[in-house]
């Protein structure tokens, strides 16, 4: 994803598409959705190459570039309605022109907002080329007066979404990841930094993000779930599933590793999860040969999703502050004789994130995007995930299996021994969107940073949060 090639490709396929001397009208031309899923593509790759990259930071930034490119296509539709006032009831929206072409507002739009959430990685340049190539294509057969009306039209929504953006919570979120005065508190069952993992901060990544502005007011007045109670007795919940995370590592097959690598989106190497979730979306679209307008909708649906479960997640995860598995697996399973030599420096086989626990990032944001594509495009859409297809293989180690003659005996002595091996990047084939958001919570706790109950939980919140983008008016 952060080779060159990949926006050189975006462009050369503009480039070579297909032109109709005689254009039709822009009603007509609205089923082809070649410029929407264009851009998405760029929005993808441009997260991908981000440095200070989120997942939280990137899902804000998916909500407002999916709803821009919305809005710019709006009056192509006379079934569509927009849907900011039911958003932001004070903002003022621009003025349709009387003459406008849909391709060259939405060029516009999506390049001056994805420029402004990501302007200061100082990569402008494959969204300056993008932009320039459609406006050519589409420009050339168009009134000067017409090509700039279009044009404008598509800058003033980016301009005014983008203002009621700075004012959500997380403007410029990418220059505070980690907040150094922020306190952590202490406590028994309390979240820990890692003593490996993603990043090397021992601040917990935006703390303060559960605080920010949803997309839709109705997200930001669902109540807050129950975690686990803590307990360090054997026979309570939270003692089991806990020690399921243990058990889960012990009986990886390569099956389970790959899925956990598939569904890792570790945002220093990808697109992050909601990336994922934006490429899916491109994915339903390709798929179902969707009309542009749909595909517009489809990505300020999905953005929007995804942009609400993180603040969501973020609000329980502050609120609560649970612990990883790795921290209890340490402290509590190291004299178990169940695990002979393996607790006392236990580290889950996927590296853990610099945030608590409870519930899952993964989990509710693939509910929530499986809620709005099942919505949009059906239950059984089976599909094939490519977004990470090519990526180096993954290296990763394993403990050698105990001598026989240790088969019964706990040693505390005992030091592991470890083979190394790799996961290939394949694409992988979904029945629905819910088999893959099942299959990615899932990999939550086959990676070891999950317990079942974080997962489930995600599930369930990223479906309320997903039906309540859904409920937003957007035909007329």
């Amino acid at each position: 994803m952060k080779k060159r090639g990949g926006w050189l490709g975006l462009v050369a396929f503009l480039m070579g598409m297909a032109w109709v001397q005689a254009q039709p009208s822009g009603k007509e031309r609205a089923k082809d959705a070649s410029v929407p899923t264009a851009w998405a593509k760029m929005t993808v790759q441009v997260m991908s190459q981000a440095p200070n990259n989120t997942p939280t930071y990137g899902s804000r930034a998916l909500g407002y570039i999916g709803l821009t490119m919305y809005e710019t296509m709006v009056p192509v539709s006379s079934a569509h309605r927009s849907v900011v006032k039911a958003l932001c009831d004070t903002l003022s929206l621009p003025k349709s022109p009387k003459k406008y072409t849909w391709e060259l507002a939405l060029n516009a739009g999506q390049a001056q907002i994805l420029k402004a959430f990501y302007g200061y990685t100082n990569r402008t340049a494959p969204i300056d080329s993008l932009e320039q190539v459609i406006y050519q294509r589409y420009a050339e057969h168009l009134p000067p007066e017409v090509a700039r009306a279009s044009v404008d039209y598509g800058k003033a929504w980016a301009q005014r979404i983008f203002e009621w953006a700075k004012q959500d919570g997380g403007h410029e979120g990418y220059l505070r990841n980690f907040p150094k005065d922020y306190v952590r508190p202490d406590g028994e069952g309390k979240w820990v930094p890692p003593t490996v993992g993603q990043s090397n901060s021992k601040i917990p990544m935006h703390p303060t993000w559960g605080q920010n502005r949803t997309f839709s007011p109705k997200n930001a007045q669902l109540p807050l779930p129950e975690p686990l109670v803590y307990s360090t007795d054997t026979t309570s919940e939270y003692y089991k599933q806990y020690t399921e995370v243990a058990d889960q590592k012990r009986k990886l097959t390569e099956e389970d590793r790959a899925i956990v690598m598939w569904w890792g989106d570790d945002p220093t190497e990808t697109c992050s999860p909601p990336g994922h979730s934006y490429h899916l979306a491109t994915i339903a679209i390709l798929n179902s040969n969707a009309d542009a307008i749909k595909a517009a909708e489809t990505y300020a649906r999905v953005g929007m999703a995804v942009a609400d479960a993180f603040i969501c997640c973020w609000k329980a995860k502050f609120a609560y502050m649970v612990q990883r598995p790795s921290s209890f697996v340490r402290q509590n399973l190291r004299k178990n004789e169940r695990y002979p030599g393996e607790m006392a420096n236990w580290l889950p086989f996927f590296l853990e994130p610099p945030f608590p626990s409870f519930y899952s990032g993964h989990a509710v944001q693939s509910a929530a995007t499986a809620t709005v594509l099942t919505e949009m495009y059906g239950d059984n859409f089976a599909f094939t995930d490519a977004t990470h297809a090519g990526r180096k293989p993954k290296r990763y180690y394993v403990v050698k299996p105990l001598p026989a003659k240790y088969d019964a005996v706990y040693l505390s002595d005992y030091i592991p021994e470890y083979l190394e091996k790799e996961v290939k990047f394949q694409p992988r084939h979904y029945r629905s969107f819910w088999d893959a958001a099942n299959e990615c919570a899932e990999s939550r706790l086959k990676g070891g940073i999950h317990t079942r109950h974080d997962n489930d939980v995600g599930l369930k919140e990223g479906t309320k949060i997903g039906q309540n983008i859904n409920a937003l008016r957007w035909r007329r």
